[in-house]
């Protein structure tokens, strides 16, 4: 068990630094675009680049945050609970979260398979769409072995 939890945390870690990257390469092609477009030279496809990044940034830092318990959450509900009640709460959380993550990714990995199937690309630049909602998709289904090692870890009371 902790072997697979140190394999999702590097996982988790490697996603981060992709989408550390990712943001780091958007906010660097957002200000050479508006410095360029002040001289009347804006950079093309911009707009599409950082939607598509953006799409990476949120999709591949989900399970890292997750994982360092980086997320807003309300305690002022929990602190009124019993040690059992609170880990029964998070238990339950945790189950909702893995639907709605298994919903999403299902969803993304479909429409990856349409977007492959149609040839679906961006208006300017011509990149493909599949990839990106693949990617944010296999992410989205790590986010759920996420919430199966916070539940396992609720239960150890290795949780708080």
């Amino acid at each position: 068990m902790e072997t697979l939890f140190r394999i999702l945390q590097r996982v988790g870690k490697i996603l981060n630094y992709i989408g550390g990257a990712a943001l780091t390469f958007m906010m660097f092609l957002t200000v050479a675009d508006v410095l360029l477009r002040a001289g009347g030279h804006p950079i093309l496809g911009t707009y599409e680049l950082v939607s598509l990044t953006l799409a990476i940034v949120i999709g591949f830092t989900i399970p890292k945050v997750s994982l360092d318990r980086g997320h807003v959450y309300m305690e002022i509900l929990l602190e009124k609970l019993s040690k059992r009640d609170k880990a029964i709460m998070n238990t339950f959380t945790r189950i909702l979260g893995i639907v709605l993550f298994a919903i999403i990714g299902y969803n993304l990995m479909l429409i990856s398979k349409e977007f492959q199937a149609s040839g679906e690309v961006s208006s300017t630049l011509k990149l493909p769409f599949f990839p990106i909602s693949f990617f944010v998709g296999v992410c989205c289904f790590i986010e759920c072995f996420v919430f199966l090692f916070d539940i396992a870890r609720i239960w150890r009371g290795q949780y708080e």
